[in-house]
């Protein structure tokens, strides 16, 4: 059996080969234990056969606990887009936002790299029957990917696991145990079924394949970053790695700043953070990303004990989060090896997060970069637009945010009751009283704003904000003149305004706004990249009813100036 790498007890630092079904130390019976691979033979390998494979999960294989013989059930697992969020971007004044859309794996989660590497180790190993206990993504992921290999699949869910995940657990063939108590409740029953029945037991962060699998993710997100910097080049003018491969092919690697993730139990981030120190070790980057570990303020154990600077959790036992995802209370030694690693090298912070500010970041993402994302993800892009609001993610910084998974269907939670914002009650004749019901939709009804702004990019993120949460009819203008003309004909309830436009500029537009007794009267939020002078803001001075300065409100800013204005 080829093996270039061996298996290390974190307690006794004793070696052993990698057995899957072997998961604690044969010599001190320790349960935490990390593979680690002869990096200066094996790096080698894998970078001269790298341009040749297909942009994916396996194509770092070298760096995966497999034998080469291996025949691995492949759905299309890894090589995620990087997308970069212009959009988000500019609304929070860091131009260097991207997002690793891990929605676009086979079950629509970045569980399934986990579920890929698990069920390829435990095929080769000839397990025929395995228990896992899940929130929902890792269950649908290795219940697809068991299917595949023929292996028997035990599912043990929390009863806060929606119905419609469930129902897709099941649809794989997978044996659903639905256990009314807590996820960490849920984990111990699971490991006693396993125990009892001799199967073998997931165990996450502990379990080799798990981590490993997750480190993937590092990968990628390094390659594409060194890609995009080469071609088209950061704000903060960052450092990739140049290297080449046996044909001569050029290859960049390039961490980012920041990688910013949610979490419950810490398993993607361990591996995260794993990944990225392998990549330091074998020289094709300078540095480890600073972590930030988003989790929920309902279940945020981690959160607890870093502000406290401990290196151990205390758990939470009754979690009260909507966000059932992220509701393990007890993440226990994956926290210390997370909290130490990052203390090591790296740096970076564990904050939290309210639901609501997930579900209005989860309305942020879908109505300004297209991209509709779980609940979970939502904590995350919370936790980004917290810390760049707080000063801890600098402008000029390079970020990358796990987009962990697709929200698919849409939760509940994620929009409330009141979802449906129109409902057309036809009257006793169908065609006539549907008529009528569509009559009563004109867009005569919704406030009328109007955005003067001579940037397609401005306008374009303004719209965007106005339509993520309002129902709002919205006139475009280019520049000074066309939106005075507007502003005539059309009399909106609000006028968005930029300063700084040719021909007339913003002061003119306001100038010519206040002479006509038809437009006097029109509110204004001013939204300028300019510096004002003392002079230029004295001017504005009980002519406007809000400024702001562009690249540095959020959403709920303006929409609050918004509804003030137009109520």
């Amino acid at each position: 059996m080829d093996q270039p790498f061996l298996i290390t007890c974190l307690d006794c630092a004793y070696q052993t080969l990698y057995i899957p079904t072997q998961t604690i130390c044969p010599k001190c019976g320790g349960t935490w234990r990390e593979a680690r691979y002869d990096l200066s033979i094996l790096a080698g390998k894998m970078l001269a056969k790298i341009s040749g494979r297909d942009f994916g999960l396996w194509r770092y294989q070298e760096l995966l606990p497999l034998r080469s013989d291996v025949t691995i059930p492949i759905l299309g697992e890894g090589g995620t887009p990087l997308l970069h969020a212009a959009n988000l971007g500019m609304m929070l004044g860091n131009p260097n936002i991207f997002i690793k859309d891990e929605r676009r794996g086979p079950t629509h989660s970045f569980k399934d790299r986990q579920a890929a590497v698990n069920i390829a180790v435990l095929k080769s190993a000839g397990v025929s029957e395995m228990v896992l206990a899940s929130t929902g993504n890792v269950a649908i992921a290795f219940s697809a990917y068991a299917a595949r290999a023929g292996i028997k699949l035990w599912a043990f869910l929390t009863s806060l696991v929606p119905p419609e995940k469930m129902r897709e657990v099941t649809l794989y063939g997978t044996q659903v145990i639905k256990v009314t108590a807590s996820y960490d409740q849920a984990k111990q029953i699971a490991a006693e079924f396993a125990r009892q029945r001799g199967l073998f037991f997931e165990t996450g962060a502990r379990n080799i394949a798990s981590v490993e699998a997750m480190k993937t993710i590092a990968y990628e997100i390094a390659e594409q970053l060194g890609n995009i910097e080469a071609g088209f080049g950061f704000t903060s003018g960052g450092q990739y790695a140049n290297q080449s491969d046996s044909l001569g092919n050029h290859l960049r690697w390039r961490a980012p700043d920041w990688y910013i993730q949610a979490v419950s139990g810490g398993l993607g981030p361990l591996g995260v953070q794993k990944g990225f120190r392998e990549l330091k070790d074998i020289g094709l980057i300078q540095r480890l990303p600073a972590m930030a570990n988003i989790q929920t303020e309902g279940c945020a154990p981690m959160v607890q004990a870093f502000h406290e600077k401990l290196e151990t959790v205390r758990p939470v036992l009754s979690p009260r989060t909507h966000i059932s995802t992220l509701s393990t209370g007890n993440p226990g030694r994956t926290y210390s090896l997370l909290y130490q690693r990052m203390q090591a090298e790296g740096g970076g912070i564990f904050e939290s997060v309210s639901d609501e500010e997930a579900i209005r970041a989860m309305h942020i993402l879908a109505k300004m970069e297209g991209i509709s994302v779980e609940p979970a993800t939502g904590v995350a892009f919370a936790g980004l637009i917290k810390l760049i609001r707080n000063g801890v993610i600098m402008p000029d910084e390079v970020v990358v945010v796990n987009c962990s998974g697709h929200t698919m269907p849409v939760e509940l939670t994620a929009l409330g009751e009141t979802w449906i914002g129109n409902v057309i009650e036809p009257d006793e004749t169908p065609e006539e009283g549907l008529l009528a019901a569509l009559s009563r939709l004109s867009v005569a009804r919704y406030p009328r704003i109007l955005i003067v702004d001579d940037t397609p990019d401005a306008r374009r993120l303004v719209r965007r904000i106005l339509q993520s949460q309002g129902a709002y009819t919205i006139y475009e203008a280019e520049d000074g003149r066309a939106g005075l003309e507007l502003a005539t004909r059309q009399l909106p309830d609000l006028i968005i305004l930029d300063l700084m436009m040719p021909e007339i500029d913003g002061f003119g537009v306001l100038d010519q706004l206040k002479e006509k007794p038809e437009t006097a009267s029109i509110p204004v939020i001013v939204v300028t990249a300019k510096e004002l002078t003392g002079a230029e803001k004295k001017r504005l001075e009980g002519r406007i009813q809000g400024l702001m300065q562009k690249g540095e409100f959020l959403n709920n800013e303006l929409l609050d100036e918004v509804r003030t204005l137009v109520k």
